[in-house]
């Protein structure tokens, strides 16, 4: 067993680590699958793969997840236009020529 105080991590080890499949199976731009975040290699051997192993594909999936909605997230609010802010006292700032 790990040396980890916490028990809840302790009880983690007694059961097997599942899939984060989540049904999707797409993958995405950067060659992850879009629906768990694990790239090919990993959906393809993660049966004869160790608990250990396990872990720190969930660990990397976890943090490809949260990148991933930080990339979506800066890219939403990069192409939100500006509000333009209304005159408060009805001034032209470009006064056309009027005849």
């Amino acid at each position: 067993m790990a040396s980890n105080s916490d028990p809840a991590a302790r009880q983690l080890e007694f059961f097997a680590v599942p899939s984060p499949c989540i049904g999707v199976c797409q993958s995405g731009g950067r060659g992850y699958c879009i629906g768990c975040y694990r790239s090919r290699d990993e959906r393809l051997y993660w049966l004869q793969v160790d608990d250990a192993t396990r872990r720190k594909i969930i660990a990397a999936c976890q943090r490809r997840k949260q990148q991933a909605l930080r990339r979506k997230t800066s890219v939403k609010s990069s192409d939100a236009p500006v509000p333009q802010q209304q005159d408060l006292f009805g001034y032209d700032d470009n006064p056309q020529k009027q005849d």
